[in-house]
């Protein structure tokens, strides 16, 4: 996905009850566990805390994920700070 694209996609989250967290424009999944999700969005990394996490769904084309679990925080890094492609992302390409 070039930047260009990246930088169209909006980036929303909707959380509900604290148990259900929708998210649109998520680019990557650093890492998950039932503690913490780390990802990147078009606007920078996100790390979620919580507790019973789990990735219910994640598709990085349309940049859709879904979470369910009890969420504690929602913590953004620098908004310019964006992953940069691995090298199995670049040689995928």
């Amino acid at each position: 996905m070039s930047e260009l694209e990246m930088s169209s996609k909006r980036h929303n989250i909707i959380l509900e009850d604290r148990s259900r967290l929708s998210m649109s424009g998520v680019t990557d999944v650093e890492s998950f566990d039932e503690n913490e999700v780390s990802l990147f969005t078009t606007l920078g990394e996100l790390v979620i805390r919580g507790k019973g996490l789990h990735v219910d769904s994640v598709n990085l084309e349309s940049g859709d994920m879904d979470i369910t679990g009890e969420v504690k925080s929602l913590v953004y890094g620098d908004k310019d700070r964006t992953k940069k492609p691995s090298l199995w992302g670049k040689i995928t390409r």
